[in-house]
């Protein structure tokens, strides 16, 4: 996959990658609801297409973003995690929640409540613990 980006500025570059919606909620589902494999994430409430599910994981999986593997135990499915880079959008992920509850959810009565998940407490720390437990999930996965 040829990496071609518009501009020079970085803000310009990241969105090239992960500025549509279905990148970012791909990662959402693997870093919040530790989704792993093509069909748990073809599962979501959104809906995505699977030719723009596969276009995009080849994709995030071009930029080191998330990698596929195989379990020994099942050679025929593939896995997506992510990788330390795609970890590190938690904070940017946060946000974005966080900004959606304070300022959409007038206009979204569905929205889902933030304090479910914990994310009305400090963020650093909702951040370190999203972070930390992916990390476990990897672990306990390709161990």
């Amino acid at each position: 996959m040829k990496n071609k980006f518009r501009s020079s500025c970085p803000m310009a570059s990241a969105l090239d990658i992960i500025g549509d919606k279905w990148s970012l909620l791909i990662i959402r589902d693997m870093l919040l609801g530790h989704k792993k494999t093509f069909k748990e994430i073809s599962d979501s409430e959104e809906a995505i297409a699977p030719s723009i599910l596969s276009a995009r994981l080849k994709l995030l999986e071009s930029f080191e973003l998330i990698t596929k593997r195989k379990l020994p135990e099942n050679l025929k499915e593939n896995i997506y995690l992510l990788t330390e880079k795609g970890i590190a959008l938690a904070p940017m992920l946060i946000e974005i929640i966080l900004f959606a509850d304070k300022n959409f959810r007038q206009f979204n009565p569905k929205m889902l409540p933030i304090s479910d998940k914990g994310f009305n407490l400090d963020k650093s720390i909702v951040i370190q613990n999203i972070q930390n437990g992916y990390r476990e999930l990897v672990q306990n996965t390709i161990s």
